[in-house]
């Protein structure tokens, strides 16, 4: 199967670490269906420069959904297969929000952070992961399903103590994927994690003083770029080392080592 051939559909595509793996998945001459929460400068933006750029006649598309509502995930790879005209080669579930759910406050605020984290952070992939595997076995096909699950470096060591809830979603995302991972190889389904560390995105400490925090603890003195995340995404859901299957890549200057 060719590159034009196969569709890979990235979620949290706007910006940041999804657009980057946008252009290179794209750049290489697959198909691309990009997600989004809401329409948006940045959303036209990339799709337009997509389109304008490609040397390889790759197909862009834009499906907007709020993956924190019920049947978000579900919504979106039945609207992504629709366009394809056939179930996904290939998904990075890259989504997710970094809110605070601080221990002191309201207790409303509380349970909403927690919520809204969970449901976007967790069930929206769980959900999309689902629904592409049982796409893919209604159809009968025998083509591999690749799935790359952005997490986190706090998924393995923690987070600061107002951002347990983001923490707890990425340790979530890591045991799913490696259960999924063990459940499903045997029948060509794929799955994938990249656990980075700061990543020069709206996530990354604005604060000068943070930032400098932040960057203390980082060995290779810096942090990470979202082409180098996009780079390690687009490795793997090109099917190129199958038996990194299970696997999750560290990408974090050696900030924490496992």
């Amino acid at each position: 199967m060719s590159k034009r051939d196969q569709t890979f559909l990235i979620t949290g595509a706007a910006r940041g670490i999804g657009a980057a793996t946008a252009r290179a998945c794209a750049g290489a001459g697959y198909r691309v269906i990009l997600h989004a929460s809401g329409d948006s400068d940045h959303a036209r933006a990339l799709g337009s420069a997509l389109k304008d750029d490609l040397a390889h006649g790759a197909e862009i598309d834009f499906i907007f959904e709020d993956l924190a509502r019920p049947g978000a995930g579900t919504r979106l790879v039945e609207r992504a297969c629709r366009l394809a005209g056939t179930p996904l080669d290939g998904i990075v579930n890259n989504a997710g929000i970094y809110e605070a759910t601080p221990l002191t406050g309201p207790a409303d605020a509380w349970d909403q952070g927690w919520s809204r984290t969970l449901a976007v952070n967790v069930q929206a992939p769980a959900d999309i992961i689902r629904a592409a595997v049982g796409m893919r076995r209604a159809h009968g096909t025998d083509q591999p399903l690749r799935i790359v699950n952005i997490a986190s470096r706090a998924g393995h060591r923690g987070d600061g103590v107002d951002h347990a809830g983001y923490a707890a979603s990425k340790g979530a995302v890591l045991a799913m994927t490696k259960s999924w991972a063990r459940a499903l190889a045997a029948e060509r389904v794929e799955l994938y994690a990249i656990a980075p560390g700061w990543v020069e995105t709206r996530m990354a400490p604005a604060d000068i003083a943070a930032r400098e925090k932040a960057i203390e603890e980082i060995p290779l003195g810096r942090v990470a770029q979202p082409e180098e995340v996009a780079r390690v995404a687009a490795f793997l859901i090109s099917g190129q080392c199958p038996s990194a299957v299970g696997s999750t890549i560290d990408i974090n200057g050696a900030s924490y080592v496992r």
